[in-house]
C-alpha cells in the first residue's frame, strides 16, 4: 500500500520474518554510504537537506554501516532519526568490521571516504566482535534497537580469494551468527542477514543458517540477472526478503554512456557500454529514461522488498522518488526480453 508524505505517495511492501515479525519497507530506500562522504565530502547542512528530502519523498528505509565514513554515516542518521517516531521507519546496519582510533594517515580507503574521523577498520566476524560492533552502532545511531543487521562483505569482491572468504565465513557462522541470533531472540534486532556483493556468497550464507533478509549489491539489475539461476529461487523457498543495493551498478545505469560513467566502481568495458547503449535505445522507444527502468526492474521479483540507491544531494532524493512514480508500460519489459537484454525468466514489475 502507498505511504503518504508531503503529498507524495511511496509504495510499501510488507515482509514477515521467519520469527513472525512484520517489517514495512518503502520500495525506495536510502543507501547511506554517501552520508559517510563517499567520493567527496558533504557538509552537515547538505547531509540534513538530503535526509529531509528523502523523508519528504516517503522513503522510510535507511541503510548504513560502520564502514561508511568510519562511523560518520551512522552518526549523521542519529540526530535525524531520533526526532522521528520509532515505528515510522526501518534502519539497517552491518557487522564484520570494528573501528579503531588511529592517526589520520593510517585511515584506509583514502580514495573512497573523505574528511572522516581518524579510524581504521579491522575485520572481525567473531561473537565478541559482532557484539562490540552492534554496541558501538547503537551508540552512534542513538537507537534502542536496530531493525536489520547484515554481516558485511563476506565475499570475494572484498576479500579477494576463496580461502579468505571461507575463513571469515567460518568465523561468522561459529561466532557472529550466534551473536546475531541471540540479539534477535532478545529483541535488540528484528531481522538478520548478510550484505554482500556476490550472489554466490549470498547463497552460501543463506544455506548455512536461519536468515531473514539479504542485501545484494549490484547483482540483480538491468545489467545482471545471474542471481536468478539459484539464489533468488532459494530466497523464495526459504522466505528470505531481498534489499537491492546499487541498482545503478555504481552509476552507469543512472548516467548512461557519459565519458566518466562507472560500472562496478571502474570504467566499463566495451561490452558493457554496448549493452547499455542497447538498453537506452529500447527505453527511448517507449519514452522511458534508463534510470527509471533501472530503479523499477528489481522490484518485479517477488522476493525483493526495496531498492536502495545512494544519494549525495537533496535533488537526487527528489529525482529518485519521481522516477519511482513513473508508470512503465509492460511492453517495455517484453521488448527488453525480445532483444535478450534481460533474462526471459526475469519477473517484471506489474
Amino acid at each position: 500500500m502507498p505511504a503518504k508524505a508531503n503529498g507524495r505517495s511511496m509504495r510499501t511492501r510488507r515482509f514477515t520474518t521467519r520469527q513472525g515479525v512484520a517489517l514495512q519497507f518503502s520500495e525506495l530506500g536510502l543507501g547511506g554510504a554517501p552520508l559517510g562522504n563517499l567520493y567527496r565530502p558533504i557538509t552537515e547542512k547538505e547531509a540534513r537537506a538530503t535526509l529531509d528530502a528523502v523523508w519528504a519523498s516517503g522513503c522510510r528505509y535507511f541503510d548504513t554501516a560502520p564502514l561508511y565514513g568510519f562511523g560518520l554515516s551512522e552518526s549523521r542518521l542519529n540526530g535525524f532519526l531520533r526526532a522521528k517516531p520509532r515505528d515510522a521507519f526501518l534502519v539497517s546496519t552491518k557487522v564484520g568490521r570494528l573501528l579503531e582510533v588511529c592517526k589520520p594517515h593510517e585511515r584506509p580507503h583514502p580514495n573512497a571516504f573523505f574528511e572522516t574521523p581518524s579510524r581504521r577498520v579491522r575485520f572481525d566476524y567473531s561473537y565478541d566482535g559482532v557484539m562490540r560492533s552492534l554496541e558501538a552502532s547503537l551508540e552512534r545511531l542513538g537507537l534502542d534497537f536496530i531493525d536489520i543487521v547484515f554481516a558485511h562483505d563476506v565475499d570475494l569482491t572484498t576479500h579477494g580469494h576463496r580461502d579468505a572468504v571461507d575463513g571469515h565465513l567460518a568465523e561468522f557462522m561459529k561466532g557472529g551468527y550466534r551473536a546475531l541470533d541471540k540479539l534477535r531472540s532478545d529483541g535488540v534486532i528484528k531481522a538478520i542477514g548478510a550484505g554482500v556483493n556476490d550472489w554466490e556468497a549470498a547463497e552460501t550464507i543463506a544455506r548455512a543458517g536461519d536468515f531473514d533478509v539479504f542485501m545484494l549489491a549490484g547483482r540483480y539489475t538491468l545489467l545482471e540477472q545471474d542471481a536468478l539461476a539459484s539464489f533468488l529461487p532459494l530466497c523464495q523457498e526459504k522466505g528470505i526478503g531481498i534489499v537491492i543495493g546499487g541498482p545503478f551498478n555504481s552509476g552507469i545505469l543512472a548516467t548512461g554512456l557519459k565519458a566518466d560513467a562507472r560500472y562496478n566502481y571502474r570504467a566499463p568495458t566495451v561490452e558493457v557500454r554496448e549493452r547499455v547503449r542497447r538498453l537506452q535505445a529500447v527505453c527511448k522507444a517507449f519514452n522511458i529514461r534508463l534510470p527509471e527502468a533501472a530503479l523499477r526492474f528489481p522490484l518485479g521479483h517477488p522476493a525483493v522488498m526495496c531498492v536502495t540507491p545512494g544519494m549525495h544531494r537533496a535533488t537526487e532524493a527528489k529525482r529518485n522518488a519521481e522516477m519511482m512514480a513513473t508508470k512503465i508500460p509492460p511492453a517495455l519489459w517484453r521488448a527488453l526480453k525480445a532483444e535478450k537484454l534481460i533474462r526471459e525468466d526475469a519477473p517484471t514489475p506489474k
